[in-house]
């Protein structure tokens, strides 16, 4: 799922984890997230110029929206149900976190809504809406360079 955030957005991404999977594996998708939302923070400096806002991606029978806000202030709403305990090898208790520890280092408004019946279809669409929702968030504006805030501060 995580090549699905780098083809859709755009991003050059390359991530590797060494975690305690021994264990379980909740630090290590916890700890990708951290890293992850990190990284998007530092990469996009003092956001002048960027769009900001960033979808709505349709997957096979399910529908899948990810509204984002690069604004600087970290919230999750996650409107998303799962019936299996786990999609591959990740347990469904660890999407929330993921995106949770994902919006709070990236300091960023995440709303993450998902409905339909094929499970997979679902989280994959999820994926891929959070991609398309950062590439449009942080398209430069060419005709504006300037900070996308009223407040003169993200």
């Amino acid at each position: 799922m995580l090549d699905q955030i780098a083809r859709h957005s755009g991003m050059d991404m390359s991530i590797k984890v060494k975690g305690d999977l021994h264990v379980d594996e909740h630090h290590t998708i916890e700890d990708t997230a951290i890293a992850l939302g990190e990284a998007l923070n530092k990469a996009l400096g003092d956001k002048r110029g960027i769009e900001r806002y960033g979808f709505v991606l349709p997957m096979d029978d399910c529908l899948c929206t990810v509204a984002i806000d690069f604004g600087g202030r970290p919230w999750l709403v996650w409107d998303a149900e799962f019936r299996r305990e786990k999609i591959g090898d990740m347990p469904t208790e660890m999407f929330l976190h993921f995106f949770k520890s994902l919006s709070d280092n990236a300091r960023m408004n995440l709303f993450i809504r998902a409905e339909g019946e094929n499970e997979h279809h679902k989280i994959e669409g999820i994926f891929k809406a959070l991609a398309r929702a950062i590439r449009q968030a942080v398209k430069r504006d060419p005709l504006h360079f300037t900070l996308p805030s009223t407040k003169g501060t993200l």
